[in-house]
């Protein structure tokens, strides 16, 4: 079932076709001369005037630019909803594909779990969500809530339960998540909050989690093909690894150039600022939970999310070409944390 996402473009006056000619004529972008209407029709889109459309299937939900996967919301990986593909602002692939897919020759097959980008925690309850075992928890797509599109803009919201091996129900969650195609990179926005249902959850200190993504074996740092890490405080690859930081950035080749993922956390985030799991083989994860693992000493007791409460995690991943510049994701951070929608 396709939802369409924009609005049909606005009716000119006659005389305005004409003038577009001459203007292409004359070497000049129509954009430039001519603005939209008065009534604030959608802009044509940066991709030859296709616009978004979300797609949707027993599987799952895709987000979609003509015959290109902007992104996909894939309903069961595994144990979990997972995002794949996830596709950067030039069509290369951002994520490691393994294992929605063979591993390519030589390509990277361990940790089954890491799949593209994904949201679980190896300690709910003593319930192991992050790894994928015969007693592992399993987060359960529910519903598709809402799946719109405005202008270069897509919205996304689902509904998931937590449960554990036996099938109980531990917590509600539900996300948010919005797409800006806007600008040169892409950027998204995940949002998602989570509820205890019938009794206190216990979130507990480990390093196994949280929202992560599993970068291309290009990038990874251990290929020594240029891949590279980074954070605010300017620490880089194995050095950012535990460390607490308002964002993170891993870039490196992708499909012949370079390009990277950064990831903000939110203020709001709880949390925040998180320690990273940010591996140089090429896992890139915020874990607002985990202490022990990262800093020594005795293990905490974690976090008890009280029945009926709830909280909130929130990142922004913003997919760019070129290097890292750390200046620029400084100002987007700051621009993010300033939003308090």
């Amino acid at each position: 079932m396709k939802i369409p996402g924009v609005s049909h473009p606005p009716v000119r006056d006659l005389f305005v076709p004409v003038l577009l000619a001459v203007l292409v004529l004359c070497g000049l972008q129509p954009g430039s001369a001519l603005g939209e209407e008065a009534s604030g029709a959608a802009s044509p889109s940066r991709a030859g005037d296709t616009p978004l459309a979300w797609s949707s299937d027993a599987e799952g939900v895709s987000l979609l630019r003509g015959d290109e996967t902007v992104l996909r919301y894939i309903f069961r990986s595994g144990n979990k909803p997972i995002f794949y593909p996830l596709t950067g602002p030039s069509g290369q692939s951002m994520t490691r594909d393994f294992p929605m897919r063979d591993a390519p020759q030589g390509g990277s097959k361990d940790h089954v779990h890491q799949r593209s980008l994904w949201l679980t925690h190896g300690e709910v309850n003593d319930i192991d969500f992050w790894a994928e075992g015969a007693n592992s928890g399993v987060i359960e797509h529910q519903s598709v809530d809402e799946a719109t599109v405005e202008s270069e803009m897509a919205t996304l919201r689902t509904t998931s339960h937590w449960l554990a091996a036996d099938g109980k129900p531990l917590l509600v969650e539900r996300r948010t998540t919005r797409i800006d195609l806007s600008g040169p990179a892409r950027i998204i926005d995940l949002k998602t909050d989570l509820q205890a249902t019938n009794s206190d959850v216990n979130f507990g200190d480990t390093k196994e989690g949280t929202f992560g993504i599993r970068v291309p074996d290009s990038m990874a740092v251990t290929s020594k093909l240029g891949g590279m890490i980074v954070n605010d405080q300017g620490q880089v690859d194995g050095d950012a690894w535990a460390q607490p930081a308002r964002w993170v950035d891993y870039s490196g080749p992708v499909e012949g150039e370079t390009a990277g993922i950064s990831v903000l956390e939110h203020p709001s985030s709880f949390g925040h600022p998180c320690r990273w799991h940010v591996r140089t083989y090429g896992l890139f994860a915020a874990n607002p939970f985990g202490v022990f693992h990262f800093v020594g000493g005795d293990k905490t007791a974690g976090h008890k999310l009280k029945a009926g409460d709830s909280l909130r995690l929130y990142y922004r991943v913003i997919l760019h070409n070129g290097p890292a510049q750390p200046d620029q994701i400084q100002r987007q951070w700051d621009t993010f944390a300033a939003d308090e929608s």
